[in-house]
């Protein structure tokens, strides 16, 4: 398994992958869920919108992937919806904003630097795995609230 640093860096640099793919790539990898290349499609243009600043890939990213796994466990839909909501929650408190617009203020112009939100993205993944991992007490918490 990759460091996430090199993940992120081969998926930039290598295969000039977005956010969103990237996130989604990692965590899959990470956690041994097979991901459809449908779910990867759908994700192609979730870099703040294609672009256009709205919400962070990184984030709808993870959100694509706590409903994957989350489901797989067997955990309802309401209680992934509540999961999300908590994740989103965490994420604005940790790293400011949901809005890649805030996140990334320059936007994204042809005199960045490519790969501008690479050091974000490590940070976002690591968050992200971080949640996953201790969300056991959410998993638990979640299953009691759809009963």
């Amino acid at each position: 398994m990759r460091s996430i640093e090199d993940h992120v860096h081969h998926c930039y640099w290598d295969n000039d992958t977005n956010c969103a793919r990237t996130m989604l790539l990692y965590l899959a990898s990470y956690f041994k869920i097979p991901l459809q290349a449908q779910t990867l499609n759908a994700a192609i243009g979730m870099h703040g919108a294609g672009g256009f600043r709205a919400q962070c890939g990184l984030v709808e990213g993870a959100l694509m992937f706590l409903g994957i796994f989350f489901a797989q466990k067997g955990l309802k839909e309401e209680a992934i919806s509540k999961l999300c909501y908590t994740y989103a929650e965490q994420f604005k408190e940790e790293f400011s904003s949901l809005e890649c617009r805030v996140l990334r203020p320059n936007g994204f112009q042809k005199i960045d630097p490519p790969h501008a939100c690479e050091g974000l993205t490590v940070q976002a993944i690591a968050f992200t795995r971080n949640f996953i991992q201790h969300s056991k007490e959410a998993f638990a918490y979640a299953n009691t609230l759809t009963d």
